[in-house]
């Protein structure tokens, strides 16, 4: 199974991809984990540091591919997650879509599409171009992170429009939402209702998954000292259960930017009034 996970910058994503990616070798799955993000920053939790990238590899090998082994840009996560940075040319230069596409044709070579279960790629922000789209031509599942703001749904419904345009051509659906950061979901909800969307699990803030970023750790490996975290961990569970069921998943039909930028912005604009709280009293006597 090949699953990708977008959404918009700065969303949480490579700390949801590192997470759902554990959870998944929790369930007894082999998983390996590719960071399509010139960053080369989306495997930092499971290893702790920043891995050298297939682009640097081929660079120094003179991009002889036949003169590249596994191990030498394949390494070992958390929980056994393998992990692989694609990298990408220097800020300002050069093409970081084809970078993702240079992993791939990598990737191939070492026949490691067939050494695994569950291969994830964990891709930068929005879909900006082609390049960075490729990895759903690989993909049986997009999943989109996401928060209950304006421009991440903003950003979530290009990637909507992507994964549509995909499904045309290849045998690929959206598997759904995944709220993040999220103390509220009304603008999600409003969202969904105008374009029919699985939402797979929304995610509280909680400030232990952003430190678990800063010490480059999984929830799950901070769990082993904290039991307390463990109640988090189970979010990711969640999710992974829910790919491993093979769901039936989307096409999309994601809304037009201006209709979209309408509809958000109206309901951001003028929330419905919330209920009227009862007295406690009078909940009491509802619950006899």
């Amino acid at each position: 199974m090949k699953l990708s996970v977008y959404g918009k910058g700065g969303i949480g994503k490579s700390t949801t991809s590192c997470n759902i990616s554990v959870a998944l070798a929790k369930r007894g799955k082999k998983v390996l984990q590719i960071g399509c993000d010139p960053k080369h920053d989306s495997t930092f939790t499971l290893t702790g540091f920043l891995i050298p990238t297939i682009i640097d590899t081929l660079q120094e090998k003179d991009f002889h591919y036949e003169d590249i082994w596994p191990e030498d840009v394949i390494y070992k996560g958390y929980a056994g997650v393998d992990c692989v940075e694609a990298g990408g040319p220097p800020a300002g230069a050069g093409c970081g879509g084809y970078v993702v596409g240079e992993t791939v044709k990598l990737l191939k070579e070492l026949n490691a599409f067939d050494e695994y279960d569950v291969i994830l790629f964990d891709v930068l922000g929005d879909v900006v171009c082609g390049g960075f789209a490729a990895p759903l031509n690989y993909s049986d599942y997009c999943m989109i992170v996401t928060d209950n703001g304006f421009d991440a749904l903003f950003a979530a419904n290009r990637i909507a429009a992507s994964v549509r345009e995909k499904a045309r051509t290849h045998p690929l659906r959206l598997a759904g939402l995944i709220g993040n950061r999220t103390s509220k979901r009304d603008l999600i909800d409003k969202y969904i209702e105008h374009v029919p969307i699985p939402v797979l699990e929304i995610l509280p803030l909680i400030e232990d998954i952003r430190v678990s970023r800063v010490k480059g750790k999984t929830i799950f490996e901070m769990a082993e000292t904290d039991p307390m975290l463990e109640s988090v961990s189970q979010y990711y569970l969640n999710i992974a259960d829910q790919i491993l069921a093979q769901p039936e998943g989307v096409i999309p039909r994601d809304a037009a930017d201006r209709e979209l930028f309408s509809l958000l912005s109206d309901f951001y604009l003028n929330p419905p009034e919330e209920a009227p709280q009862q007295p406690k009293d009078e909940l009491d006597l509802m619950m006899v």
